[in-house]
């Protein structure tokens, strides 16, 4: 199954939660924190300007960003977990 935002959203493919601190100390599922980044796997096609045409997106396909801790909605497909947020509720992008 594939998932196709619409407009100016984009799907993201959440990190995987740290299960161990810096110190070496495993954590519970309850207290792992939920990921802040994450990897664009769908971007829609733009906003809808009041001319008719569409925004050009500023990200795109396999970007790595960063967005809010409660921005966007949680879905889960097939067993992963995607976040499905507006492109302008991302914080930025991680260059290498």
């Amino acid at each position: 199954m594939t998932l196709r935002p619409l407009d100016d959203r984009v799907v993201i493919k959440q990190s995987e939660a740290e299960e161990k601190t810096a110190g070496g100390i495993f954590l519970p599922d309850a207290a792992q924190e939920k990921p802040q980044i994450g990897k664009i796997i769908a971007i829609g096609p733009g906003k809808l300007l009041d001319d008719g045409k569409r925004s050009k997106m500023s990200v795109k396909k396999n970007d790595k960003v960063i967005y809010g801790k409660y921005i966007g909605n949680e879905v889960e497909i097939d067993g992963d977990k995607y976040v499905v947020l507006r492109e302008s509720e991302l914080l930025g992008i991680v260059e290498k």
